[in-house]
């Protein structure tokens, strides 16, 4: 049984899910990740699939406010 591939996509950084991700949802992923990738702490999240069936999961920042 093949799992499906995860990338998770921060900016520019693509991270490849390994065996530490296997059955996490993408919140609790996020939950991870902020803690080396804070601007993901209120990010959007859009999920999408590639053509080789990979899964990409993009954190997409919001614009904050200075002040």
């Amino acid at each position: 049984m093949s799992q499906v591939q995860r990338i998770f996509q921060i900016g520019a950084t693509r991270i490849v899910a390994d065996d530490s991700f296997r059955g996490v949802d993408n919140e609790s992923a996020r939950q991870v990740l902020k803690a080396s990738y804070p601007e993901v702490a209120n990010a959007t999240i859009r999920e999408r699939t590639l053509d080789d069936g990979t899964q990409l999961v993009e954190y997409l920042p919001q614009p904050g406010r200075k002040g």
